[in-house]
């Protein structure tokens, strides 16, 4: 992950067409069922200290298309970036002898670092669930240092967390966190916030869009 002037963007090709209707937090939170990460929230890993399950030869590849390149996950990843990167100064680039960057994995579950960790960074987009542009998106802004909504500091003015409902071994994903704001609304549109009735999957809220710019000094 670099940041560049919009003159050196660098262009991805067109990806299929976005088909997704499931809801995004029912989308991540279904595919992490299986995955032995410790991941607050439903899906920002966090270190602990087992180790995460092996995968075998053929579960964590990427499928080849007909042509024999792997190309289709790539193209729905590279669009839903581009898109990102359309609207801010953040920049996707490949990998070339960086310390620092983002592995974009096939593992077991959506989930992601919370901002930058330094060294190799890893990001699974599990290939079964998780390879839909809003669940992409929502997974890059994590490591970008966005937390989700309904967590942020000042959350209990504008929502309402109905705990008796919670399986009480769940209850600390719903804590408030400690949130830089940036000095903007609640944002019930956010491609952060979780719920059937909150946030939505078409992309990257304005007020997403501006909380990225506002902390990288776009």
């Amino acid at each position: 992950l670099k940041k560049f002037k919009v003159e050196n963007s660098i262009f991805y090709g067109e990806g299929p067409e976005e088909t997704e209707t499931k809801d995004i937090s029912i989308g991540i939170l279904t595919s992490n069922k299986k995955s032995s990460k410790f991941l607050l929230e439903g899906d920002i890993q966090v270190p602990r200290t087992r180790n995460a399950m092996r995968c075998w030869y053929n579960s964590c590849r990427w499928l080849k298309g007909q042509d024999g390149k792997v190309t289709i996950a790539y193209k729905v990843i590279s669009t839903a970036l581009r898109e990102i990167e359309s609207k801010t100064c953040i920049r996707f680039v490949p990998r070339q002898y960086e310390y620092d960057y983002i592995s974009v994995e096939n593992k077991a579950g959506c989930y992601s670092n919370l901002g930058k960790q330094g060294g190799r960074q890893e990001l699974s987009l599990q290939r079964n669930g998780c390879i839909y542009k809003g669940i992409i998106q929502h997974e890059f802004l994590h490591t970008l240092g966005f937390k989700h909504e309904q967590t942020r500091s000042d959350r209990d003015r504008y929502v309402r967390i109905n705990w008796a409902n919670m399986d009480r071994s769940m209850v600390y994903n719903f804590y408030r966190s400690y949130t830089d704001n940036l000095n903007t609304p609640y944002d019930y549109n956010s491609i952060m916030h979780y719920g059937r009735t909150i946030g939505q999957r078409q992309g990257p809220s304005n007020w997403d869009i501006q909380r990225i710019n506002l902390l990288y000094n776009c």
